[in-house]
């Protein structure tokens, strides 16, 4: 299903240590509009889109979002590497330091933990495809904001690439719901229909013929 290769998306080479900046990077893996959330968000709606393209959309989609956690992680540690106590203390990274040392702990800017409930799957592939556009169009304003909080190129690089990757995935659930809004309004396919193909297509289980799914 996965093809993995040992290297990041883009690549990450952070020289100097930035501990703030940790802090407010870490939304990106743990926040509400996080990479991590978008996984998880778009590895479970795939089961009930009502075709092929919408599987392999949600799942092409879904693991370049765990390419972008890699990112995100690999960042993080690489800003707060042989940091002392004292500058994790001014840091505000005690508190983190004190339950997890220097590990990585997904949470959002504020150390608010991850939750699920940062995500819905509904099973209505409009509402879900809906919601992806919205949680795309955060991701970008919170990479804009991250942006705006830091001058080091290195930091500057890969939040450029993954600004950009969230308008492209944008743009590709924007297809994706015209394509469905498409099929609705030309009597392809009704509402309800959508749902029935959904409940009742053998090839709804992903894993039956995943070339069926990648086609598109």
């Amino acid at each position: 299903m996965f093809s993995y290769k040992k290297r990041l998306q883009y690549p990450v080479n952070i020289k100097k240590k930035d501990l703030r900046m940790a802090k407010y990077l870490v939304t990106q893996y743990g926040g509400s509009n996080g990479e991590l959330a978008a996984a998880l968000r778009y590895l479970n709606q795939r089961y009930t889109m009502p075709d092929a393209k919408g599987k392999a959309l949600l799942t092409d989609i879904g693991t370049e979002e765990l390419a972008h956690v890699e990112m995100i992680s690999t960042m993080i540690y690489q800003l707060m590497k042989d940091a002392t106590m004292e500058e994790l203390r001014e840091a505000g990274l005690d508190t983190h330091y004190a339950e997890h040392s220097k590990a990585l702990y997904p949470t959002d800017a504020n150390g608010v933990p991850f939750t699920v409930a940062y995500f819905a799957t509904t099973g209505d592939p409009l509402a879900d495809i809906s919601e992806n556009m919205a949680a795309e169009q955060k991701a970008r304003a919170v990479y804009e904001n991250l942006i705006d909080l830091t001058t080091d190129p290195d930091v500057l690089g890969p939040l450029l690439w993954l600004r950009q990757r969230e308008i492209v995935h944008y743009a590709r659930f924007k297809e994706l719901f015209e394509h469905y809004e498409k099929m609705i309004k030309n009597g392809q396919m009704s509402k309800v229909n959508m749902m029935d193909q959904v409940n009742q297509n053998p090839n709804n289980i992903i894993f039956n013929d995943m070339n069926n799914f990648l086609r598109d």
